[in-house]
């Protein structure tokens, strides 16, 4: 469903919205076209494509088939695809294996996937013994165009699909010559020029409350994408103890740290969502340490018991003065 301000000001503001990948994705854009039903649907038609690709929830995905497909087996799948899974293995193999789409299994192990299981692992345990890599597990065809398994993996794309679904919705703006506009799937945002106004966009950082929708800061931005990673709005409880749904890639059990959730700006979707997942891995100590190394941008909120600490690292650094100022969560709540 679409709506346009009548503000004479907004008047070239356009808002689309709708559902995908079990949440919702929005469109706020600048524009003066007349094909605006045009616009919509292709806004539409590019998410959908990124669900019925890389959705494990989807028995008849791409994801799905490459899931189901024997050891050694070739598979055809589209080239949006190839290049999420590419980037994956590269991402991976950059973070040092903090990040890694080869969880499936473990994501389905503890009740977080399509998969449910007979008996869920006990709050302490793990799946370590015998787990594969994607690095290690996928190879590519020279044209790019099929991909094997060579273990017995099964695929989440979780922790990136959606960056990718945010670009996807930028590209189709683009295509259409729009330039300026804030795209997001849940709490993945992507922006580029201003307002019609001239002001920058504006969002939210949300703050990683398990119970209540509260805000920490606000951000205003242009040509930069964002996304978070956080502990506090998916996940199960056993034995006493709150398992977050974010796997360790390593042990294939639960991410446990001091982190709440990290929140990364990068120049597309795609690495920002993979990025805030890895960084999340890494954990309060190691992951500041590997974004300052790296260049990356990043806000770290740790728990202090009940309180919440942050530590921004590079750009964030310079957006910490508007901390008390915020509108709204950046769970898709834009302004």
């Amino acid at each position: 469903m679409s709506k346009t301000s009548t503000d004479p000001l907004q008047r070239l503001s356009r808002v689309v919205s709708g559902e995908t990948m079990g949440t919702r994705y929005s469109a706020r854009f600048v524009t003066d076209r007349l094909d605006y039903v045009r616009v919509e649907a292709a806004l539409f038609a590019a998410v959908d494509a990124v669900d019925r690709q890389m959705s494990t929830w989807k028995a008849d995905s791409d994801l799905s088939r490459l899931n189901a497909a024997p050891v050694g087996h070739w598979i055809k799948v589209p080239p949006e695809l190839a290049i999420v899974l590419a980037e994956a293995v590269r991402i991976g193999q950059s973070s040092g294996g903090a990040f890694d789409i080869a969880v499936g299994d473990a994501v389905n192990a503890w009740g977080f996937g399509p998969v449910k299981p007979h008996e869920i692992p006990q709050a302490g345990g793990a799946l370590a013994a015998g787990r594969f890599t994607a690095t290690d597990s996928l190879e590519f065809d020279d044209a790019g165009e099929q991909v094997r398994k060579l273990a017995p993996v099964t695929l989440d794309l979780c922790g990136i699909a959606k960056g990718f679904g945010v670009d996807e919705l930028a590209r189709c703006l683009e295509r259409f010559g729009i330039t300026s506009y804030l795209v997001g799937i849940d709490g993945e945002l992507r922006a580029r020029g201003r307002k019609p106004d001239g002001t920058l966009w504006t969002v939210a950082i949300e703050r990683p409350d398990y119970d209540a929708r509260d805000i920490m800061g606000i951000l205003e931005l242009s040509d930069v994408a964002i996304a978070t990673s956080g502990d506090y709005r998916h996940w199960v409880e056993r034995d006493g103890a709150r398992l977050s749904h974010t796997i360790e890639p390593r042990t294939g059990a639960p991410l446990r740290n001091r982190l709440a959730s990290v929140t990364v700006l990068a120049g597309n979707c795609l690495e920002a969502d993979a990025w805030a997942t890895a960084l999340m891995v890494m954990g309060e100590g190691a992951g500041p340490e590997f974004a300052r190394a790296q260049g990356l941008s990043a806000l770290f909120i740790v728990r202090h018991g009940d309180a919440l600490v942050e530590h921004p690292v590079g750009l964030f650094a310079h957006h910490q003065a508007r901390s008390e100022s915020a509108m709204s969560p950046a769970e898709n709540r834009t302004r």
